[in-house]
């Protein structure tokens, strides 16, 4: 059964809501990526081969994608304010590890539990999105809280990694688990599930992104047959393939392997690779709102003119660097954190498959697989780059180089043609279903 229910226009309250919802994206981010600038201090701290720093954060990473679908089930059947803060004190506790983690063992042992914590931010916040404000506001109000979560990464290669330096291993890392206490207590005491209106509703509601409507569900929701049901349409794989190919290497640079490739491998000085590094996180900002007006300008072409142009883009200029004669330029380093930072904007296309044919009632359980792709690969590109130093002799700070480097960085080159490969197929499959079943073209293709 199905009628018609109104939202009204956003007001400060809701806002609000999701500000503080953005926060606590920014805050998972420096958990995610505090060891990006200071994976060199982690191998000497831990006496730990490239194999063995690699799996801090592929442990770390296959946690949060095993999480995404336990997560959006939870979600469904909860609501993002609890998720939001479990997950924040999770990811206090892994840095309280870690801030006093001596060994090995004990540092997976964190990192284990920071992805577990940082699994449940980001599709909470979506999850508040989609329950606080019109259908027509989300596909913007996603681009924006995917561009400002990344300033955490700012956080990470730069603030973090200087505390550290000037103080110790254990201030510095205390200090992010400070960080993620404080915030759990403010988004438990803010977020909120649902607007007071809806309090009391039993029901839940379906939106079509692209035309806006807004339709009453009544069943009630079976968890088994809701993932069943959101893995079966083409549409949530297309939204997961698109985000297996398009975010990953940014990731694998920012959460490990770029600060050792730009100092010990392309030469530079900290100082100028922080820089570099930056430099992905500022262009990640400007081309975050571009691709988002394209994305809305042109909605039955964004698998074909924004997702794949971008995974070509990134391979192509991956591969330039690799084959230059001698160290890069960094003109040229510049341009590759211009083609890695597209890589975080495309991906947040592919939320749009999940809004566009899920009924919220299962929303956060197709948004988890969806989520999972880009992290499943991320994790592959780590642990291929870890293995493929490893295999070259070259897998402790002492014995890193540029050629080592310039090889295990090719071992992307075939997720890319997976992700791309699978991208083509299941759009085609996306496109013939919604002809069959007569429905409004997806606002995600």
């Amino acid at each position: 059964m199905t009628s018609t229910l109104r939202l009204d226009r956003p007001g400060w309250r809701t806002w609000t809501l999701w500000a503080v919802g953005v926060l606590a994206y920014v805050v998972s981010i420096i958990n995610r990526t505090s060891l990006s600038a200071v994976g060199v201090d982690a191998a000497v701290r831990f006496g730990a081969d490239a194999s063995a720093l690699s799996m801090f954060a592929v442990i770390q990473l296959f946690v949060y994608g095993a999480m995404q679908i336990p997560v959006g089930l939870l979600l469904d059947r909860f609501g993002a304010r609890p998720m939001i803060a479990i997950g924040m004190v999770l990811m206090a506790v892994g840095q309280l590890v870690m801030a006093f983690a001596d060994a090995v063992g004990i540092g997976i042992l964190a990192r284990v539990l920071i992805g577990a914590g940082d699994a449940a931010i980001f599709p909470s916040v979506l999850r508040v999105i989609a329950t606080w404000f019109p259908a027509q506001r989300a596909p913007v109000l996603v681009q924006l809280t995917g561009i400002i979560g990344q300033l955490g990464q700012i956080v990470a290669v730069v603030p973090l990694a200087a505390l550290l330096h000037a103080t110790s291993w254990s201030v510095a890392f205390g200090s992010v688990a400070g960080l993620g206490l404080l915030f759990a207590v403010l988004t438990f005491l803010i977020i909120r599930n649902r607007p007071p209106e809806r309090r009391s509703d039993p029901v839940d509601t379906s939106v079509d992104t692209q035309t806006g409507a807004i339709r009453v569900v009544r069943s009630a929701p079976d968890l088994r047959k809701g993932f069943r049901e959101s893995w079966a349409h083409p549409g949530t794989r297309l939204g997961f393939w698109s985000h297996f190919a398009t975010p990953f290497a940014g990731t694998a640079f920012m959460l490990l392997w770029g600060f050792p490739f730009l100092t010990a491998g392309e030469g530079l000085a900290p100082a100028t690779a922080s820089l570099v590094m930056t430099s992905l996180v500022l262009f990640s900002i400007l081309s975050g709102p571009v691709i988002g007006a394209l994305s809305s300008r042109h909605p039955t072409r964004r698998s074909r003119w924004l997702v794949l142009p971008t995974v070509v883009f990134q391979a192509v200029v991956w591969i330039v660097v690799i084959v230059w004669p001698g160290q890069a330029p960094v003109w040229l380093l510049v341009v590759l954190m211009f083609a890695l930072s597209t890589g975080g904007p495309a991906s947040m296309i592919a939320f749009d498959h999940a809004r566009t044919f899920t009924p919220s009632h299962r929303l956060s359980t197709a948004t988890g697989i969806v989520n999972g792709g880009g992290f499943l690969a991320a994790l592959l590109a780590i642990l291929f780059i870890g293995i493929a130093m490893d295999v070259q002799g070259a897998g402790s700070p002492e014995t890193y180089s540029l050629d080592a480097f310039r090889l295990a960085f090719l071992t992307q080159v075939p997720l890319w043609l997976v992700g791309g490969t699978a991208i083509v197929i299941e759009r085609g499959r996306t496109i013939r279903h919604v002809s069959r079943t007569d429905s409004p073209p997806p606002s995600g293709r």
